[in-house]
């Protein structure tokens, strides 16, 4: 007996990526507008904007994606109080089933955000364009770049749709992926933990007094954020805080000092060595990288 091979369909086929973007805008930025003849979409990861696609305005929060049609106008916009940060991804795709995306608002689930994090992360590693250039036209390829990076985000890409399209296709609500009980504990914890640092993102705090507030131990805490962060849990507390920082200096509502002492910081010095430590740059250089990219 002859073997024969099944040729598997093809629903979702992304030849060319046209740009791919991760935005940390300030709370009064305003794109004018434009159109194209390929595929975006805009998926807002913190904040939220207001969109206009055509001649309808949509405000979009946390959590919740677009999607542009070839040839659509559509422009972005800041709400002019929350410093929003968004992914946009534009790209060529001539499948039949694009039409079920035409015209769509939705919100994604833990399974979409996963890929589109992997989506941002192989990107970063194989395309030299720097990611928050809103006027990029062409991305560079960049030298030495891991073994399929680019394969990793066409297919990642074409996952995503096939995610959306079947869920929508079924009525399904986004939901969390399924995880086992210990899973779901840690995940309970860290979440908990993370929380309780954000609340309290003004304050110097140790080990001791997030391990005693969140009665976990501190080998337990540790390892919990190691393995979900790649660094402890003050390391997260710091980035947490110049994340933060960022966040102000793009909403342009009080000067260096002011977040220095408003994220409980000791002095404006080590703010900003700790700033420049974690960003590749001083806060001065932040918020003129950031202007230039509103101007």
């Amino acid at each position: 007996m002859a073997f024969e091979g099944l040729k598997l369909q093809e629903e979702v086929h992304i030849p060319e990526i046209i740009t791919i973007h991760y935005f940390e805008y300030t709370s009064t930025y305003h794109f004018p507008g434009e159109s194209h003849n390929f595929w975006e979409f805009l998926c807002v990861d913190k904040g939220e904007v207001e969109v206009t696609a055509e001649n309808q305005q949509y405000t979009l929060k946390r959590g919740q994606m677009i999607f542009h049609k070839p040839n659509e106008f559509h422009s972005v916009q800041s709400n002019g109080k929350i410093a929003p940060n968004l992914v946009v991804i534009s790209f060529r795709c001539d499948s039949p089933c694009m039409k079920k995306l035409e015209n769509l608002i939705t919100s994604i689930g833990e399974n979409e955000r996963t890929l589109l994090a992997k989506i941002i992360h192989e990107a970063k590693k194989c395309i030299s364009t720097p990611l928050d250039n809103p006027y990029t036209e062409k991305m560079e390829r960049s030298e030495n770049a891991p073994f399929g990076c680019e394969q990793m985000i066409r297919l990642h890409l074409e996952l995503l749709i096939l995610s959306l399209i079947r869920r929508l296709e079924n009525g399904e609500r986004p939901s969390p992926t399924v995880k086992s009980i210990k899973k779901k504990n840690d995940a309970l914890l860290y979440d908990r933990v993370a929380s309780y640092l954000a609340e309290h993102v003004g304050e110097q705090l140790t080990i001791e007094e997030i391990c005693r507030a969140n009665l976990v131990g501190r080998s337990q805490l540790q390892k919990l954020f190691r393995e979900k962060n790649h660094c402890g849990v003050i390391d997260y507390f710091s980035h947490l805080k110049i994340e933060s920082a960022k966040q102000m200096i793009r909403e342009n509502q009080e000067n260096f000092t002011q977040i220095s002492n408003h994220l409980g910081y000791t002095s404006i010095h080590y703010f900003s060595r700790q700033f420049k430590k974690i960003t590749g740059m001083s806060p001065s250089e932040y918020a003129s990288s950031i202007k230039a990219l509103s101007d």
